[in-house]
């Protein structure tokens, strides 16, 4: 059955699983074990606290944490109690974090506590005082607590933002103008649970379910606002194509802020009674330890986390076994890392997929039983219900084989972005054909083969070059781990190619730039050859894992 059908909401699948997988292991953090009752329990005891500090439906309640089990109740809670959750990029500095909470008008905010050394709440503090997000005419900090005169925390604006009335620490202690975490929960204990199922079940599948931000790569993070019935029918197929099913164990690196950690995570696990094992910081070592003692069988992540784990020193002192699931998704996936997947830790469903966060993050995915070649060269297919067409400079539809944007109609399109008709309007347009940004070709069965973004493309002496073509070459060479290439002027040519790369492990410096060019020139078109090549010891990448080629750009 249809995800959206079967359960209407993300409230609705919350209860349904804690019903279906009541003594199922539900979540694993460190010391914490919760079975599917426990879990639903606890989101149940947050969603109340929420209707307690007077949270409304529609309200929008943000969650600035990494992946622990606090981020899927507090985000759960949250959304239970008919709020549209707005995740934020723990890679933010604070006054980032405070522009998307301005821009979205949160009204409730939770928050963790120390992470990786930084105190998120003097992050905040910091960011306030500096104004980012003051509203207009308020002075710089004049709104951290509550306003003059009044009942504190709920009366008055924090952090200069007019609609933020409360802030939850993830910890047990937090500032007198914040809640703490049991505070917080203990705030719930006069809801009667009649008023939470109430709330719960108010809530229409196509009402908003989140705000989503674009990861920014080639411009400032714009939110796409996403439906309960969108995210319920994409995750629902992608579980499917996946084969996810009960008692999988699920690693969970991606960040829950990304639709890849929380859609194809929390919300894909909750349908089929996955355990869900979140992993705050992604390291090698952790990530070897962590599916060896917990048996993880689902392991979804960019190409850059395999690659590590397979060339990992430590790899073959850890029991790999029990993986039985991969699906990454890149413009570039090396046909050596599927073969490698597949032959070296014996996996046997190794998938690609597409998508993004104005599509609720799903587009095109592989199939189980698809050879090598197709998961390594293409995205695979379009999702059942959605169109995917190529399109040239005129928005003629290319034959298969022609290189231009992808367009996609579907369920999975955004409403919109968030209060933003003008953005709105110029990626989708009056047919509902969503314009992507990114450049492809469709081959003759439907498969999609992402070359690039249309920004990152550039011209040398007159003729186009997709960087993704480039780096698919270049990724062939054995010395080479990973590479990006973006455009530079060029006085002669206008723009030309300039590489950067990262060796492979153990290679030792006699890969030059000279030789690596030299190479090039066998493997590819003279125009589409790097004229530069510059070393690096890693990528510049946001936390979803996409190279920040502006970044790139911007090196000396």
């Amino acid at each position: 059955m249809r995800g959206d059908l079967e359960f209407g909401s993300i409230p609705r699948l919350v209860h349904t699983a804690a019903a279906r997988y009541a003594d199922r292991e539900a979540v694993v953090d460190g010391r914490t074990r919760l079975t599917y009752r426990e879990l639903g329990e606890r989101v149940d005891r947050a969603a109340a606290a929420c209707l307690a500090l007077g949270v409304e439906a529609g309200d929008r309640v943000a969650v600035w944490a990494p992946n622990t089990v606090d981020w899927i109740v507090s985000a759960l809670g949250a959304v239970t109690a008919g709020a549209v959750l707005v995740p934020v990029n723990t890679r933010f500095k604070g006054a980032e974090a405070v522009q998307v909470l301005a821009r979205t008008r949160v009204r409730l905010l939770f928050v963790t506590g120390t992470f990786l050394g930084t105190s998120y709440v003097a992050t905040l503090r910091s960011a306030a005082r500096a104004g980012a997000g003051a509203a207009p005419g308020a002075a710089p900090g004049a709104a951290l607590g509550a306003a003059p005169g009044a009942a504190p925390r709920a009366a008055g604006p924090l952090l200069g933002l007019p609609e933020l009335r409360d802030v939850v620490v993830l910890a047990d202690d937090a500032p007198a103008d914040f809640h703490g975490r049991q505070e917080f929960l203990a705030a719930g204990n006069a809801v009667p649970a009649r008023s939470v199922q109430a709330r719960a079940d108010s809530v229409d599948p196509d009402a908003p379910s989140d705000i989503l931000f674009t990861s920014g790569t080639t411009g400032v993070p714009k939110g796409a606002v996403i439906t309960h019935a969108q995210t319920l029918r994409a995750f629902g197929d992608w579980s499917t194509l996946a084969g996810l099913r009960e008692g999988d164990r699920y690693l969970i690196v991606n960040p829950f802020f990304h639709t890849f950690g929380y859609k194809a995570g929390v919300i894909a696990s909750l349908m089929r009674g996955a355990t869900m094992v979140p992993q705050a910081v992604f390291t090698p070592e952790a990530v070897l330890a962590t599916v060896a003692a917990e048996r993880i069988t689902v392991l979804p992540g960019p190409p850059t986390l395999y690659q590590s784990l397979l060339d990992h020193p430590a790899r073959g002192g850890h029991d790999l076994s029990s993986l039985r699931v991969v699906v990454t998704g890149a413009a570039v996936v090396p046909r050596p890392l599927i073969d490698r997947l597949r032959g070296e830790l014996g996996v046997p469903t190794v998938l690609t997929a597409y998508g993004m966060s104005e599509a609720t993050g799903l587009v095109t995915m592989c199939r189980r039983g698809d050879p090598a070649e197709k998961v390594a060269t293409t995205s695979g297919r379009a999702v059942p219900g959605t169109e995917v067409k190529v399109v040239g400079a005129d928005g003629a539809v290319l034959p298969p084989g022609g290189a231009g944007e992808i367009l996609v109609r579907g369920y999975q399109v955004m409403s919109g972005y968030f209060e933003d008709a003008g953005a709105t309007a110029r990626a989708v347009d009056r047919e509902g054909w969503l314009h992507t940004g990114d450049v492809g070709v469709l081959d003759g069965e439907g498969n999609l083969r992402i070359t690039d973004r249309v920004k990152d493309m550039f011209v040398v002496g007159g003729f186009n070059v997709y960087p993704a073509e480039v780096e698919r070459v270049l990724a062939r060479h054995p010395g080479i781990a990973e590479a990006a290439v973006v455009g530079m002027p060029d006085a002669r040519l206008g723009e030309v190619g300039r590489a950067f790369v990262v060796r492979r492990a153990g290679v030792e410096p006699e890969l030059t730039a000279e030789r690596l060019i030299a190479w090039a020139r066998r493997e590819m078109a003279n125009y589409k050859v790097p004229r530069g090549v510059e070393f690096v010891r890693s990528l510049p990448r946001n936390a979803a894992g996409k190279v920040l080629k502006r970044k790139l750009r911007d090196l000396p």
